[in-house]
């Protein structure tokens, strides 16, 4: 049985990890670790307790704390979404979290909230695919793949460190026809 005292010392020893920290305040810390422990016991994962997990593993891998959107926004924020993980500077006291956007793409949010992929929705015009920083990386140890500007510092699935993820780097295709 998963309790909450394993998942606190989890979120603790990937926090010392990469060298962020828990978040201070003591009654939003034991509300996070709450619903993990609670999407733990729904799902068989521990689903970011800040987002709606479908149930569905390959729709959630995402989002499974410590979720793909964490580091980059610890980076830039400070904080990840939910504010389980912070800095130095929010830990500290020398800076507040403050509430962040969300960068899991949309149609993650709206197949975990069961609405239709069709449903009608202005998006922003695509970018070119040259125009992207994303690269494909996947996780020797256990096959994951993700597409983002750098591998995860841990792998959410098999927890490898970084140095286990691989970029894959798609074959350039060239089709000749054989003469009839």
């Amino acid at each position: 049985m998963t309790t909450i005292e394993k998942i606190h010392k989890r979120a603790q020893s990937d926090a010392k990890t990469h060298g962020i920290h828990l978040n201070t305040d003591k009654q939003q810390l034991q509300n996070l670790l709450e619903g993990l422990k609670e999407n733990t016991e729904r799902y068989g994962y521990p689903s970011c307790p800040c987002r709606i997990g479908t149930g569905d593993f390959d729709n959630d891998r995402d989002i499974i704390c410590p979720c793909d959107y964490r580091d980059p926004d610890v980076e830039e924020y400070g904080c990840c979404y939910c504010a389980l993980y912070v800095n130095e500077e929010i830990h500290s006291g020398m800076k507040q979290a403050e509430s962040i956007p969300e960068r899991r793409p949309y149609n993650k949010q709206m197949r975990s909230l069961g609405l239709m992929e069709d449903e009608p929705r202005e998006e922003p015009e695509p970018r070119a695919l040259e125009e992207t920083t994303h690269k494909l990386f996947y996780c020797r140890q256990c096959g994951y793949v993700v597409f983002r500007d750098e591998p995860p510092y841990v792998c959410p699935i098999c927890k490898a460190k970084r140095e286990m993820f691989s970029e894959i780097v798609p074959e350039t295709r060239v089709h000749t026809r054989k003469p009839s």
